[in-house]
């Protein structure tokens, strides 16, 4: 009886390590994926409506920031990540209009269909709050970034500044370095103001977020979804560059 009985926990130990092997294998497998297959011809130009400004390699840019995100869900498994960017998420809607298309990437990518959400920044609401940490977490950690004290933004946080999208979200890596830009494209000392370029472009203050945003518990009162135990941590490489 003893014997019988430790044979069915070693045999239960062997299962359970082999699914968790198994579980890794296929999440190895779909990030493969997700990094390495090409979007499907004639997405990217469709950004060229309402962003006409996006040269080709720009917008190829900006397919780059879609598979970052993807691979954040990837790493968050079924927790919530939120979309950071505006021109990313041109990108994500345009995809998933396609349909078909769509659906068959999400299942080789994520094992399920992922639906559509509109960007969004910090705000007051806990629940997007969460899944905008979980995002920034995981990209910094994607790109071996520090995410409490990051040397540059993570690629998919940093488009909307990078291609001046009017109405985007800017994210630095510092305040320090947000006055910095400021001060940079607008000339002399930023004393704050819409700043409206000619182009459109702007970089108002109450518009621009960094990385001790994500840790701020003022917004919230918490700071769930940035490396805490709920699809916070786990997977990418770790420490700044």
């Amino acid at each position: 009886m003893a014997m019988s009985t430790g044979l069915l926990v070693v045999t239960v130990g062997l299962a359970m390590a082999l699914l968790v092997v198994y579980g890794l294998w296929r999440r190895q497998v779909r990030a493969a994926f997700i990094r390495e297959t090409l979007l499907p011809p004639g997405l990217l130009d469709t950004l060229s409506g309402p962003f006409p400004s996006l040269s080709l390699k720009d917008r190829q840019l900006v397919a780059r920031g879609l598979r970052k995100f993807f691979l954040a869900q990837l790493k968050a498994g079924r927790h919530p990540v939120a979309m950071p960017s505006r021109v990313v998420g041109a990108l994500w809607t345009a995809f998933a209009e396609r349909g078909a298309q769509y659906e068959a990437y999400c299942r080789d990518a994520l094992g399920r269909s992922l639906p559509v959400t509109v960007p969004v920044s910090l705000s007051a609401q806990a629940e997007a709050n969460a899944a905008l940490r979980r995002c920034w977490w995981h990209c910094c950690r994607e790109e071996n970034l520090d995410p409490y004290e990051p040397t540059r933004v993570p690629l998919l946080f940093a488009l909307d500044s990078k291609l001046r999208i009017a109405h985007g979200h800017y994210y630095f890596a510092t305040d320090a370095s947000r006055l910095q830009r400021l001060r940079r494209d607008h000339g002399g000392d930023y004393g704050g103001g819409d700043g409206d370029g000619a182009d459109g472009w702007s970089l108002e203050r109450e518009r621009t977020w960094t990385a001790e945003d994500f840790q701020d518990t003022r917004w919230d009162g918490g700071t769930d979804g940035f490396g805490d135990g709920d699809g916070g941590g786990g997977d990418g490489g770790g420490g700044g560059d």
